[in-house]
């Protein structure tokens, strides 16, 4: 991580707050506090929530979020004394929120958020991932619609955005069974992007964050929202408006940022390179393997 943060914090009555909003350079860091209960959402929790990712997108000097949670888990989905409370009570109110029962997760953030998963990220936390554009997964993460087995629906964008990421199929298997989702699994179906080690999720999420953050941003929320918009899932404009719609929703401003960039690109080619970020690292093979190769290459040859 980088430089020193600048840390802002709301408390309620005394008690720690429970979601901490924190910027690491010019990326916001949003964390889930609620560690004795896994970091499940209550009607506090998700109203903070929703706060703070509206000051993030408000926030013209941060490009990109990183959503995470304290304490080993990422969230454990909704409070289930709150659940209970709201049963008893025979209420759908929880469900009925305008935003989401677990924060803004009936909108698309108009910002890229990177999501760093750790320990249980069930139910409503499996949506709150699904919100950001990215999820960053630890190995011993584990994933799942638990709340298959309470007999409390989906009700936080999560059965549309789980198609669009993993597919029809997929998708019915993990909302149908409430089963476990594990990292390996995760990553082939596409559930998420990334598996790091266990305790590196936040860190390594943070690192995509300011991977994101270096492009010129104007063409790459152009390119993020066309495809927001032409998402199946989502939308279903058909590939003609599609491709109309990426097309017509080029600005000036990205104009220029493509001209400069051409030009910057076409300096470094007469001078030379200057950076081998765009460049494949080359894969290191082990002396065995390169025996293997000479052997094979003189099989051929015969």
């Amino acid at each position: 991580m980088q430089a020193a943060r600048h840390v802002e914090e709301s408390k309620d009555s005394g008690d720690a707050p429970t979601v901490l909003v924190e910027k690491d350079s010019h990326i916001t860091l949003i964390g889930l506090n609620r560690e004795q209960k896994r970091n499940s959402i209550d009607a506090l929790t998700a109203q903070k929530l929703g706060e703070a990712i509206s000051q993030f997108e408000a926030d013209d000097t941060s490009p990109v979020g990183v959503l995470y949670g304290i304490g080993g888990s990422f969230c454990a989905g909704y409070d289930l004394e709150e659940l209970q409370a709201e049963a008893d009570r025979g209420s759908l109110n929880f469900l009925l929120r305008h935003e989401g029962s677990v924060g803004p997760t009936r909108r698309h953030p108009r910002k890229p958020i990177v999501c760093g998963i750790s320990g249980f990220c069930v139910a409503g936390g499996l949506e709150l991932a699904l919100l950001c554009d990215l999820r960053v997964m630890e190995d011993t993460a584990v994933l799942g619609f638990f709340n298959r087995r309470l007999g409390v629906p989906i009700s936080d964008g999560g059965t549309v955005r789980l198609a669009a990421a993993v597919g029809f199929s997929n998708a019915l298997d993990i909302i149908e069974t409430g089963r476990r989702v594990y990292a390996r699994e995760a990553l082939r179906i596409g559930l998420v992007n990334r598996i790091v080690a266990t305790g590196t999720a936040l860190g390594q999420a943070v690192n995509l964050a300011f991977s994101i953050a270096k492009f010129p941003m104007g063409s790459l929320m152009h390119d993020r929202n066309a495809v927001l918009e032409n998402a199946n899932a989502y939308n279903r404009p058909g590939f003609y408006a599609g491709t109309y719609n990426e097309v017509m929703n080029v600005t000036s401003e990205m104009v220029t940022d493509m001209q400069e960039g051409v030009r910057r690109f076409k300096t470094s080619e007469e001078k030379g390179p200057k950076t081998d970020s765009w460049h494949i690292k080359e894969k290191t093979i082990p002396d065995w393997e390169k025996a293997e190769i000479e052997l094979e290459k003189q099989f051929k040859k015969t």
